[in-house]
């Protein structure tokens, strides 16, 4: 008994006093942020089509399908040209926010905003990496995303530097300007009523915006540490949790996929890949296309091998290096994908899901290896710039609520 409340009390210790998988929860912000913001630029010539007021998917059409599903869209405020360029604007350049890590609490929510208004505005344009990217842009917003590989950790680390130093650190203006400016857009939508449909991406919205308020008041008027340590346990609960239904859910998909792809007749006599290939549709390079589909042992190995490592992938997170070996494979198919079947947001969402099980020395060595990349290019073009050491992972700095 006392054995099995030591480990409760330790379990309950590791969810509570630390934001687990800080390296983890970065690469796949970076990774889905990346996603998006290529796929937004890309599509920018064919935003209309795909988005706009105009589009084959009209604007009534919209409104008549949001009010049975109660899907959120903040496009449908308004069928305004200007109003959804300023949109589209608005969605890519968080994109990019989220991508470097700047003010990440508050830009992943404008993420997912973009996100989920832009693809439920026109349902039918999407595939299955939009459907990943949907569900992960709102798992984001409880992560503390922004602890390593960004801009507020830099800055965060800055401060805790100056400080140790013995200097002052100027008061943060940007942060409470962002959240009134939110805070007056948020009320404004209720109170005109045009919230998105649904109650529960606003009621998310509302919530956030009030627990920075609690976390900025916290470490300005509190005398003891106390409230800022419990809404510091808070928010490494929910991050925590929010990391544990990420990786449940890429499990989800991967044991769906293979389960159902075994029940199929074509997978099941091993010529399944043959048929995409020869698809115009997913046939960007016809040449190699052929060459690839022309060995029917590769073409065999690769059915079944998808198969079984699509199967096999939830239950080898309990062996670290089976664990490593079939991740590898995923993500090398995924790459091929992208370049044999032209899919390469898809492939891109599906890679960025994946990098939540990196393993974490894996992930601190490339990011060791960016950094000295990054101080050779800047010393060539400044010589005296110093040195910058990449921080391990019990080095980087305590970052607040906003990160």
């Amino acid at each position: 008994m006392n054995r099995l409340a030591l480990c409760l009390s330790r379990a309950i210790a590791r969810v509570t006093e630390a934001a687990l998988g800080p390296y983890q929860t970065a690469v796949v912000r970076i990774g889905f942020a990346a996603t998006w913001l290529l796929f937004l630029l890309r599509e920018y010539p064919h935003r209309q089509e795909l988005y706009g007021p105009d589009g084959p998917w009209s604007f009534d059409l919209a409104q008549q399908l949001t009010a049975d599903n109660h899907a959120f869209t903040a496009l449908l405020a308004s069928d305004n040209q200007a109003y959804f360029e300023v949109f589209y604007f608005v969605a890519v350049v968080a994109g990019a926010l989220l991508l470097v890590g700047w003010r990440t609490r508050a830009t992943s929510l404008l993420f997912m905003v973009g996100v989920l208004s832009l693809q439920n505005r026109s349902v039918f344009v999407g595939d299955g990496g939009d459907n990943v990217l949907h569900l992960m842009s709102f798992y984001l917003v409880f992560t503390r995303c922004g602890q390593v590989w960004s801009l507020d950790a830099r800055r965060a680390a800055r401060a805790s530097a100056a400080r140790a130093r013995g200097e002052r650190v100027a008061p943060d203006r940007a942060g409470p300007a962002l959240w009134a400016v939110s805070g007056l857009v948020l009320l404004v939508a209720a109170l005109t009523g045009r919230t998105g449909g649904g109650w529960l991406v606003p009621a998310v919205l509302w919530a956030t915006w009030a627990g920075a308020a609690l976390w900025w008041a916290a470490g300005r008027w509190a005398r003891t540490p106390e409230p800022r340590i419990l809404l510091d346990v808070v928010a490494n609960i929910l991050h925590n949790g929010a990391l544990f239904v990420i990786m449940a859910e890429a499990c989800l998909i991967y044991a769906t996929a293979g389960w159902y792809k075994i029940q199929g007749s074509r997978w099941q006599d091993g010529t399944a890949v043959y048929y995409p290939l020869h698809l115009d549709y997913f046939s960007p390079w016809p040449a190699l296309a052929d060459l690839l589909s022309a060995n029917g042992t590769l073409v065999m190995l690769v059915t079944y091998g998808t198969v079984i490592v699509q199967v096999a992938f939830p239950f080898t997170l309990f062996n670290r290096r089976v664990k490593n070996v079939l991740l590898a494979a995923m993500m090398t198919e995924h790459a091929v994908i992208a370049v044999v079947l032209g899919l390469p947001f898809f492939s891109l969402a599906m890679i960025a899901a994946d990098s939540v099980f990196l393993p974490t020395s894996f992930l601190q060595r490339l990011g060791g290896w960016a950094a000295r990349a990054r101080d050779r290019v800047f010393r060539r073009t400044d010589p005296e710039l110093p040195v910058q050491r990449f921080p391990e992972a019990d080095e980087r700095p305590r970052v607040g609520f906003g990160a």
